[in-house]
């Protein structure tokens, strides 16, 4: 990536985090140079002179830029970490403000029967791992999890795995023997196996066959399934509800397979 096209995703990602246009292409500008003045700014921005203050007075406002009130005026950016602090914390603080405004939003309609059977759809790791996460913290009595993919056993799934209560049992199954010693020693409470699920990953054609990215069942009423798409690497899953859900008996039976019966926790003690 080149120098400029550089600049141009930083301006990009700073109008995502709420800075408008002439406001992210001066912060942009003051890092490239130890100070500028407007008509220095102007000349390396390309943003109109006569905007350069008005965007100025914004930066300032939000922490991200000083003004030295001299003739002519001199501006800089704060320290880089300092910015991209600021920047979290705003972004955490509208995020936040986000959350109890939606919270606090009217239902339209109030639905008192809930589904027994619900299948939804999602789409992209982020979104995925964020529902994975949630999962694993709401699960009551069980936790069966299959990774296909050793890159989505972030340290953020093993820190909810490693934090679930004691009465919570938790089987974790790989696809080889090396992942399933790395996966014990990430999170050593739990039941470890290598997968019957040799289709997990492909060993014809990995760059054009779809991957199983991974597959969990909590409580076994719940589960998740994804996979990773070979052209875009993007995961796609499903996600569904219900104890008498069909799809659930079959993920239940399917993620089983490898874990020795005496050691599976779905197993009915007799």
């Amino acid at each position: 990536m080149t120098r400029n096209e550089n600049a141009e995703e930083a301006i990009d990602v700073l109008q995502e985090l709420g800075l408008k246009e002439y406001e992210a292409k001066c912060f942009v500008g003051l890092t490239r140079v130890p100070t500028g003045t407007a008509k220095k700014l102007s000349e390396i921005t390309d943003v109109p002179r006569t905007r350069i203050y008005d965007a100025i007075r914004v930066l300032e406002a939000q922490g991200l830029v000083e003004i030295q009130h001299s003739s002519p005026q001199q501006f800089r950016a704060v320290p880089l970490a300092e910015a991209t602090e600021t920047l979290r914390d705003q972004y955490e603080s509208r995020v936040e403000q986000l959350h109890d405004a939606l919270e606090a939003v009217e239902s339209v309609e109030s639905d008192a029967k809930s589904s027994v059977q619900e299948v939804w759809t999602l789409t992209g790791q982020t979104a995925i791992a964020n529902r994975t996460n949630e999962l694993v913290e709401d699960a009551d009595d069980e936790v069966v999890l299959v990774v296909g993919n050793d890159e989505l056993l972030t340290d953020e799934l093993v820190e909810h795995l490693n934090s679930l209560p004691d009465g919570v049992s938790l089987a974790i199954g790989a696809v080889s023997g090396s992942a399933q010693t790395e996966i014990q020693d990430a999170v050593p409470e739990a039941t470890t196996f290598t997968s019957g699920l040799e289709w997990l990953r492909s060993e014809t054609d990995a760059e054009h066959d779809i991957a199983v990215g991974r597959l969990m069942l909590i409580d076994r009423s719940s589960f998740l399934v994804s996979s990773i798409m070979p052209d875009t690497h993007t995961e796609q899953a499903i996600f569904g509800t219900g104890v008498g859900n069909g799809l659930v008996v079959v993920a239940r039976r399917l993620m089983a397979q490898g874990l020795v019966p005496s050691r599976d926790p779905g197993q009915v003690d007799g």
